[in-house]
């Protein structure tokens, strides 16, 4: 490895998929960073759309270890290849792998981000991963995966139904708050639609899920909905037996995103079963008197009355 960018070039032009391992390895252990970051893109475009040379690589990762098993993996991340069948089953191979190291199995998950989108199978093996409860970091990894697929799969087909389904089942079962709460944060990114048994499922997490950042996070994903008047009532049942303000904040605003000027009434039954809101009823009635429609814009104009931390992706 030149010991200088200017030599750069000439390595550029010569530099084999080795060479560029070996490279990697010496700015990893010279502590060069910014020699790290441009090999690591190197790397990807040597890698390009060949099969054989990203599983080469990622034979190479999993003997891999630190800083040098981050620039690997990003490199495969990067690369053309990474949606070809052969290594992204490896990939999910390596994630699944209970003997392997977590962050070698977090690191692979990580790779299969950029995936365009993922079949059933898949879906189901990552959803495992998930709620894997001896998977650790792995099984929060899996869950933001599965979630990001599901947003490219978004963009580009408008499909979510497959992902949303797991996600809502890995915001259910799994015993981990941290994987709960990402598994039900993830859908903000696409908005999926609620109805029927998806409704009843959050309205049952709403309700007695142990953590307060899962009922906040059920509040908030219940109210993307055309279902309003089946919602509302959820909200209705639910925040005379909640006992925490933040959660109640939660029902209270999401109420008036659901139901706009016509949940008034809800906002006022609320009010009146806990005296602290009776001023953010009194700002909603304010600002929908206006003729205002659109909930963020009255969102804009609410003025912030509880000192409730609002987890990413729930501000209204």
């Amino acid at each position: 490895m030149p010991r200088c960018w200017q030599g750069l070039l000439d390595f550029d032009q010569k530099a084999t998929l080795a060479d560029m391992r070996a490279a990697i390895a010496s700015a990893v252990a010279n502590g060069d960073p910014l020699l790290a970051d441009y090999l690591r893109e190197r790397l990807a475009e040597m890698i390009g759309s060949n099969v054989d040379s990203a599983l080469q690589v990622l034979d190479w990762a999993t003997t891999a270890s630190g800083p040098e098993l981050g620039i690997l993996m990003g490199a495969l991340k990067l690369s053309d290849a990474v949606r070809d069948p052969r290594v992204s089953g490896k990939l999910l191979a390596t994630g699944e792998q209970k003997s392997a190291d977590l962050t070698l199995r977090g690191a692979a998950l990580e790779a299969l981000e950029t995936q365009h989108r993922f079949d059933s199978a898949a879906i189901d093996r990552i959803k495992a991963i998930a709620l894997d409860d001896d998977a650790e970091s792995a099984a929060w990894l899996a869950t933001r995966t599965l979630g990001r697929v599901m947003t490219e799969d978004f963009k580009r087909t408008g499909s979510y139904e497959p992902y949303w389904k797991e996600l809502l089942s890995v915001g259910k079962e799994s015993q981990e708050t941290a994987v709960q709460l990402l598994a039900l944060e993830m859908p903000s990114y696409a908005d999926p639609v609620l109805s029927g048994s998806e409704i009843d499922t959050l309205a049952a997490l709403l309700k007695n899920d142990p953590d307060r950042s899962v009922r906040e996070m059920a509040a908030h994903r219940l109210s993307v909905t055309r279902e309003a008047t089946k919602v509302l009532a959820v909200y209705r049942e639910a925040f005379p037996a909640e006992r925490d303000e933040c959660v109640r904040w939660a029902i209270f605003r999401f109420a008036a995103r659901v139901g706009g000027a016509a949940a008034l009434p809800l906002l006022a039954d609320f009010a009146a079963l806990d005296a602290r809101f009776k001023e953010d009823h009194q700002d909603f009635m304010t600002l929908y008197a206006t003729g205002t429609v659109d909930f963020s814009r009255i969102w804009m104009g609410k003025a912030e009355r509880h000192q409730c931390v609002l987890e990413e992706g729930m501000p209204h």
